[in-house]
């Protein structure tokens, strides 16, 4: 259906309980709903929010949209968890019922002060004209779990020289000192990111721009995050607006950083390398960062994009977020792994091994539409080899490796019902390597891959018939050993 933007700003609070129920009913029957991600109880999710850890608990909100599968007015949508595994839906946590955020309650980052968890984040608002002005705001959570805002925003304007494309702050401190990014457009059109400075989180002063290597890049960085590990320091943010490169930049969107020398707070500098796709997938942006009470720094990620339709759309719900990942420095580059906690997760276990020649191979037990899975392959002289799975029929998704390319290879051509065939079935990516890990997170409509213990991860929406469940070992032009192991997740 098309939506009206009276429909898409409708609030929650004003529809009656039939329409609502009616709604719920729609998305309870849809044969996609995943088991062990975070998922909207209906309408659109998007960025995750407030990662933080307080009083506790582990606290994580989202982008949401009640009332359908657009991207409408939104509010901070709360859930919560001890474990980081199992998730309790805590509610609305930011409703948009302000002057300041009349349009909208966008993303931003969460900070623990004074005993309290201090929740930043921009309100949209839009004129008689529908032109948007940013407000950069607070709301303060307390160890009951009541929320309040501010009355007054704590950036009330665009600092000169930039667009209303002005959001998404994310907070950190540093000795006693508070710092935030804000993700930016130039009045040229090219996107940046800026640098605030606080003594007390509510009084800001604007710093200036972050001085990066990158020059033009993009028409906007959306979701910047800045975070320092093993003695580097890191900005991650969601450019938007670059051209494909190779296997590079095919989504609509893109998401990665950079890493290098730790952030310059007086200067606004950054020396670093070269920015770095976070997933070769086809579902992944706006990722978020924040270190646990054990000093581990993880991230969640939007596993969606921007305008991408969805077949989940007609069921009146879309998209859901990552897994958690834990993050490392390895050779210049970010390392994901998938947090230790998710092993609560595993039931029965299943193991097979052997040898592949020119063959595809199915194995008694070896199937499922909800599960994890590691398999290992090396002793190769296969031109191609890997594992079909969500398979059955006509339908499969291919995750395999290249030994001629040397490159890792998703396909989700087969996958069932198509998304976003604009922008290819196909990504890839460069991995030198003689043997091979890939780790599987396999849900009802999702793959999340980490491919050799997280030096890349592909991050995919798959939407197949509920009775897809195969999962095939396979070789081409020669042969190759593996071992795989799978524990069902229901």
């Amino acid at each position: 259906m098309g939506w009206t933007k009276e429909q898409r700003y409708r609030r929650v609070e004003d529809v009656n309980q039939v329409e609502l129920q009616n709604l719920q009913t729609r998305v309870n029957e849809c044969t996609w709903r995943q088991t062990f991600h975070i998922q909207p109880l209906s309408g659109l999710l998007n960025d995750p929010n407030g990662f933080s850890f307080y009083h506790g608990e582990y606290h994580l909100f989202y982008q949401w949209f009640p009332l359908g599968p657009v991207h409408g007015l939104k509010y901070w949508y709360h859930t919560k968890s001890k474990d980081l595994v199992s998730w309790e839906n805590a509610g609305i946590g930011i409703a948009p019922d302000d002057y300041y955020d009349s349009h909208g309650a966008y993303s931003g980052s969460a900070i623990e002060y004074e005993g309290k968890l201090y929740l930043f984040y921009t309100g949209n608002t839009r004129d008689e004209n529908w032109q948007r002005h940013p407000y950069q705001c607070i709301a303060i959570m307390e160890k009951t779990g009541q929320i309040e805002k501010l009355t007054h925003p704590f950036i009330r304007d665009v600092p000169e020289g930039y667009t209303n494309h002005f959001r998404d702050p994310k907070v950190w401190r540093e000795n006693d000192t508070f710092y935030a990014v804000i993700g930016a457009q130039r009045k040229d059109k090219t996107g940046c990111v800026v640098l605030y400075r606080s003594s007390n989180l509510v009084n800001w002063t604007f710093e200036g721009e972050l001085q990066t290597d990158l020059g033009t890049f993009g028409y906007m960085w959306e979701c910047p995050d800045y975070f320092e590990l093993q003695n580097y320091g890191v900005l991650m943010f969601s450019p938007q607006g670059l051209e494909p490169k190779g296997d590079l930049y095919h989504n609509i969107y893109q998401s990665g950083y950079v890493i290098g020398s730790k952030l310059d707070t007086i200067t606004h500098s950054l020396s670093h390398g070269s920015f770095q796709e976070l997933d070769r997938g086809f579902d992944f942006y706006a990722p978020q960062t924040m270190v646990n009470p054990d000093g581990r720094r993880i991230l969640v990620g939007w596993m969606g994009l921007p305008e991408i339709d969805l077949p989940t759309d007609k069921n009146g719900w879309a998209h859901c977020l990552t897994l958690p990942r834990e993050l490392s420095v390895r050779n210049g580059k970010l390392i994901q792994r998938p947090v230790q906690e998710l092993q609560a997760l595993r039931r029965q276990e299943t193991e097979v091994k052997g040898v592949l020649k020119n063959t595809k191979n199915m194995y008694e037990e070896f199937k499922g539409v909800s599960y994890e899975m590691v398999c290992e392959f090396e002793n190769n002289d296969a031109v191609v080899f890997g594992i079909e799975f969500r398979a059955g029929d006509d339908e499969k998704t291919v995750i395999k490796y290249d030994t001629v390319e040397k490159k890792v290879i998703l396909d989700r051509s087969s996958s069932g019902e198509t998304v976003g065939e604009a922008y290819g079935t196909i990504r890839k990516c460069f991995v030198n390597t003689k043997k091979i890990k890939f780790h599987l997170f396999v849900d009802t409509s999702s793959v999340e891959i980490f491919i050799n213990d997280g030096e890349e991860v592909f991050t995919s929406r798959i939407f197949p018939r509920e009775n897809r469940n195969e999962i095939r070992f396979f070789a081409l032009s020669g042969s190759t050993t593996f071992q795989a192991k799978k524990w069902s997740y229901v």
